[in-house]
């Protein structure tokens, strides 16, 4: 310490530079952690001897992984974990479960709908 009362090795302010590239970095990782609340049109269309749903046409979470439409659809059906059942894209591919519903919203959507085929055995892909 000084004769002043104030410490010798005091750390100059932070420049204008610092303080906004961290209040950038606080920002984005704050929006980071939000939860993303937009949601995106999913309509299931039924194949061969699958049943049809009452509705077909639903909002789901963009932010959830296809693992959540799986999982979904299965509920909505009353199957099993054990049943058989296969989803596919525009009736194309198969995408892994953990694929971001919006990823696949952005690239496949038609109409502005992501259109998930599903049925008991497998059709395509």
């Amino acid at each position: 310490m000084s004769s002043s009362g104030t410490p010798l090795s005091e750390s100059p302010p932070p420049s204008v530079q610092e303080a906004t590239t961290l209040t950038t970095a606080a920002t984005v990782i704050a929006n980071h952690k939000k939860k993303d609340t937009s949601k995106v049109i999913v309509r299931f269309r039924a194949i061969g001897n699958a049943p049809i749903l009452k509705q077909n046409i639903y909002k789901i979470t963009a932010s959830n992984k296809f693992m959540a439409v799986i999982q979904f659809l299965r509920k909505e059906l009353n199957y099993k974990h054990s049943d058989p059942l296969f989803l596919y894209v525009n009736s194309a591919f198969s995408p892994a479960p953990d694929e971001i519903v919006n990823n696949l919203f952005k690239c496949f959507n038609t109409d502005g709908k992501l259109i998930v085929n599903y049925c008991t055995s497998p059709a395509w892909g």
